[in-house]
């Protein structure tokens, strides 16, 4: 008896590892994460058009320069959690390597993060002073998000930036 459950255990364990190998041997799907939220990768080994289309710029195209506030609000719906998320990993990226690109996502994120604020089902009545420091930058920028700009106001985009973030960790309930 104590022969029979032994072989039937290790049948047993086999049958799990053979299970779990052939599921870790399957074609992986692709990190769609990195591509940023609401990004499909479409593209397949061998397909015509290059997977490296859906990645992210490593610099902003010249395009985005004068882009203005509404260009660079979600049009797919973010919510206020992920842009947060997008937001926070530029705390730790200065203008060390390249300025141009920092400041300009640093722009961008704020801007995600306003349009999710506004659009959130809560209302945007419910983020009050993010909004309205958005809106003080958005002012003191005119419009006008080119590098030189974007520079000359630094200090702001980044304070901006920062008092968002310590709002925002104050109200945990809004993007955990």
């Amino acid at each position: 008896m104590i022969a029979k459950t032994s072989v039937r255990r290790a049948a047993l364990v086999a049958a799990a590892l053979a299970a779990l190998t052939v599921s870790c041997g399957t074609a992986p799907e692709p990190d769609r994460s990195a591509a940023g939220p609401g990004a499909t990768a479409t593209a397949t080994p061998g397909a015509s058009e290059p997977a490296a289309t859906t990645a992210e710029p490593t610099a902003p195209p010249e395009a985005d320069a004068a882009a203005t506030p509404s260009d660079l609000a979600p049009s797919s719906g973010e919510k206020v959690r992920d842009a947060f998320a997008t937001l926070q990993a530029t705390l730790y990226d200065s203008c060390a390597q390249d300025c141009a690109y920092f400041l300009g996502r640093v722009h961008k994120e704020l801007q995600e993060l306003d349009g999710a604020m506004k659009a959130d089902p809560k209302g945007p009545g419910h983020f009050p002073e993010p909004i309205q420091k958005m809106a003080e930058l958005n002012k003191t920028l005119a419009g006008d998000s080119s590098s030189e700009n974007l520079k000359k106001h630094e200090k702001l985009l980044i304070g901006t930036r920062d008092f968002i973030n310590t709002w925002m960790q104050g109200h945990p309930d809004d993007y955990r």
